[in-house]
């Protein structure tokens, strides 16, 4: 992350647009208000062994440390969104319990954070396993405080959104190309790739304000430079169709 301020600094802002960025403690926070940063991320685990080797402490230390940054940021008058890794299984820890989620997730929202993302991290989450965790988190939050984050590594993150939209979430966290992982968890792959994402909801019927193609267009363009293929479907079935080889 040493190199965030370049990049932020570095895009082309649209007024409609948030731009926030990954705050991992106090240093991080002085760096992003700098930089005119608007929005911060702070994050957390809902398993302890996951918060060790991500941030070298435990979940209540990593509450304490983000309770510092959310205080500081408030009086910088920028929004702080919250992340929860680990909701259903850890490549530590094992399964983790709906109600260590619901616990974190409540104390981040009571420390200020105006929405909080729900992560499957290594991407083992099912239907029925994305349900116990929603049940769960429900009886202490609205789901207009919450979002889904969904790793595909299992080919479950469409169903598994799915299923949060059931339950009333409306904000889904994606990756263009799916591009990402986490070095924490091995064998992760990225987000939901965000073009299949959309093509999903489109048929589904729900507006996004995405143009499909242009996306398409944006995720060649990323992996041409960093000379991956893009782990999207969707990308990859209509990206000939389109006219874009």
């Amino acid at each position: 992350m040493g190199d965030n301020s370049e990049v932020y600094t570095g895009i082309k802002k649209k007024g409609n647009i948030n731009y926030p960025v990954l705050v991992p403690n106090a240093q991080g926070l002085e760096a992003a208000v700098k930089c005119g940063v608007k929005e911060i991320a702070v994050f957390t685990s809902a398993s302890e062994g996951f918060s060790k080797k991500n941030t070298n402490c435990s979940i209540q230390e990593s509450l304490r440390r983000i309770e510092a940054v959310v205080r500081e940021a408030k009086k910088h008058n920028l929004r702080v969104r919250g992340y929860v890794s680990c909701i259903v299984g850890c490549p530590y820890d094992g399964a983790v319990h709906p109600s260590s989620v619901t616990k974190v997730t409540e104390a981040l929202l009571n420390l200020g954070c105006y929405e909080v993302s729900l992560g499957d991290t290594i991407g083992v989450g099912t239907k029925q396993a994305i349900q116990n965790v929603l049940k769960d988190i429900l009886d202490v939050a609205t789901a207009d405080k919450l979002a889904i984050h969904c790793h595909d590594t299992y080919g479950q993150a469409l169903p598994n959104i799915c299923t949060a939209l059931e339950y009333g979430v409306r904000v889904v966290d994606s990756s263009v190309a799916g591009l990402g992982g986490c070095p924490y968890a091995k064998g992760a792959t990225g987000n939901v790739a965000t073009e299949d994402l959309v093509y999903m909801l489109h048929g589904m019927g729900m507006e996004t304000g995405v143009d499909l193609r242009m996306l398409i267009e944006a995720g060649r363009y990323i992996c041409g430079h960093i000379k991956k293929q893009p782990a999207s479907k969707v990308n990859n079935a209509l990206y000939s169709k389109y006219g874009l080889e």
